[in-house]
């Protein structure tokens, strides 16, 4: 889990730079306005890509994150019905002994006049 948070942590880190770097850029570069509208619609075209390609790969992450955990849990739900299975013949066993008499109690002490 603290991969998956450390991952959109850098994410949302690295789009904020990003865009602030690009608009510093574009306001301190001595362009025409026109040049400049370009240049953001190009960097916006570029950093959409790049969000794109970057959830593409957060979506496999997880998939993948999905498929190790989901065989992991049927093994343990196997192991958990093979034991419960194990322990169910064993209480039949037990269940199905014929049960011993207990042993006489011993007579009780008489105290003494």
């Amino acid at each position: 889990m603290s991969d998956s948070n450390d991952f959109v942590t850098f994410f949302a880190g690295m789009m904020i730079g990003g865009l602030v770097g690009a608009a510093a850029a574009m306001l301190m570069a001595p362009q025409s306005g026109e040049e400049t509208r370009a240049m953001i619609r190009d960097k916006s075209i570029e950093l959409k890509d790049k969000a794109v390609d970057v959830g593409q790969d957060v979506q496999l992450r997880a998939e993948k994150a999905l498929e190790t955990t989901t065989a992991k849990l049927e093994d343990v739900v196997d192991d958990l019905k093979s034991r419960t299975d194990e322990l169910a013949k064993v209480i039949s066993k037990e269940s199905a002994k014929p049960s011993t008499p207990a042993a006489p109690a011993a007579p009780a002490a008489q105290p003494k006049a």
